[in-house]
């Protein structure tokens, strides 16, 4: 494997559930690999929507993530291919929600993740990491192991709730586990444009944080909602429904940016 490759790892985190955070790593992951670059996706949430999402399921035995964490397997052992030759899976199962428990004992317990990714980070242009719903320890891990967070905001009436929320563990990470952190950018997503409060929160966000607001949307789309349960990306399912436009898009965008 090329010496020169280092990845840049982003965590896509948001505490609130249903923001397309999972739809967004998925999608952007294989929208970098079908643009040519090595791309390792990282389900660091137990529910494991982003595993099968690719076609990768824990009923088949694999090892993951968890036995990474637990030091019972090589970090390389653990990486499975998907269909998109450019982009490997490091996939979680329940298993996972065990490890905030174990880890809550041990010294340097935020680092764990960072330790995991180190031996196959000149493996990879990327490493994108999907975040449980919540603010607990393997985000807190997934923050640590970053170079960037990258935050999916769903475009609904309490978007802006939690995000002080977030924005305030970032600059505690930032502060105390990771200098070098900082915030990729905000996207908009579940975008309709027929709905007047959607163009009300988008305008809100855009107000609060100007730049750092993705110009991309990710349009409300029944395709994206459908590709997960076939084991497929969307840019695999329907490369010409809006939703897949938006995640190439989306793509080109977030490479001009890093």
């Amino acid at each position: 494997m090329s010496n020169n490759l280092k990845a840049k790892i982003v965590a896509l985190a948001n505490q609130k559930g249903g923001v397309g955070k999972t739809t967004t790593a998925l999608n952007l992951a294989a929208a970098l690999a079908l643009k040519g670059k090595k791309v390792l996706l990282v389900d660091s949430d137990p529910q494991g929507n982003a595993s099968s999402g690719v076609g990768v399921y824990q009923s088949d035995g694999a090892t993951q993530l968890y036995h990474c964490f637990m030091g019972e397997q090589e970090t390389e052992n653990c990486i499975h291919p998907c269909a998109i030759k450019t982009l490997n899976v490091l996939p979680s199962s329940i298993d996972l929600v065990g490890v905030e428990i174990e880890l809550i004992s041990l010294k340097d317990r935020e680092k764990k993740l960072r330790q995991v990714l180190r031996p196959v980070r000149d493996r990879y242009h990327f490493i994108i990491i999907d975040c449980p719903p919540s603010l607990g320890l393997l985000t807190i891990n997934a923050l640590t192991a970053a170079d960037s967070v990258l935050i999916p905001m769903q475009c609904e009436y309490f978007a802006l709730e939690g995000l002080a929320q977030l924005i305030e563990t970032i600059r505690k990470v930032k502060k105390n586990l990771n200098p070098g952190l900082y915030i990729d950018g905000l996207l908009l997503t579940m975008y309709d444009r027929r709905n007047r409060l959607t163009h009300q929160v988008a305008s809100e966000v855009k107000n609060h944080f100007g730049k750092q607001v993705f110009n991309t949307v990710i349009p409300r789309n029944v395709r994206l909602s459908e590709s997960p349960s076939y084991g497929q990306t969307i840019l695999e399912y329907d490369r010409n429904c809006p939703g897949a436009k938006a995640y190439i898009k989306l793509g080109n965008e977030f490479l001009r940016r890093s």
